[in-house]
């Protein structure tokens, strides 16, 4: 006898931490790679929004308004660098957090600087250093948001 389904798809859950930590917006090509990063963040009480290239994060960029963004390097349309680039190029995302989720070679993190991104994580990582780079990073745009018209002086790390 077949097995027959008497109840329909269970539910999906998210642990979601009292007090929203912010909005992150997760930008990589790679769809596991995407969810992987948005559920260990909404775990942790962050919204997560995400974008598959770095085109489709610019486009998406001022209508979330992300207190963090997370960049993969290697992209369709526009790499990482490319998109970090041309958010510090604008004067409305300019001081929006960054952070590079790559293989951060020497070079990735040389051309990281150069564009203005404010931290790395390597692939593979760990759940917890994800999390700990991106509240960092919100928390530190939280201070600046505070005291509007000082530098933004970003961290490397």
């Amino acid at each position: 006898m077949a097995k027959t389904r008497t109840r329909g798809p269970a539910p999906t859950y998210s642990r979601v931490v009292p007090g929203v930590s912010g909005r992150v917006l997760v930008v990589d090509d790679n769809k596991v790679i995407r969810q992987l990063i948005k559920v260990n963040l909404e775990l942790e009480g962050f919204e997560v929004v995400t974008a598959n290239d770095g085109a489709e994060c610019l486009d998406m960029v001022h209508r979330v308004c992300p207190d963090v963004i997370t960049l993969d390097v290697v992209m369709p349309r526009l790499d990482g660098f490319g998109a970090a680039a041309q958010l510090r190029a604008d004067p409305r995302t300019r001081d929006v957090p960054v952070a590079i989720v790559s293989a951060c070679t020497q070079q990735e993190v040389e051309s990281g600087i150069a564009a203005g991104v404010d931290a790395f994580l390597a692939k593979p990582f760990e759940p917890t250093e994800l999390v700990r780079i991106v509240r960092r990073l919100a928390e530190g745009k939280d201070r600046r948001d505070g005291r509007r018209g000082a530098p933004a002086g970003r961290g490397r790390g």
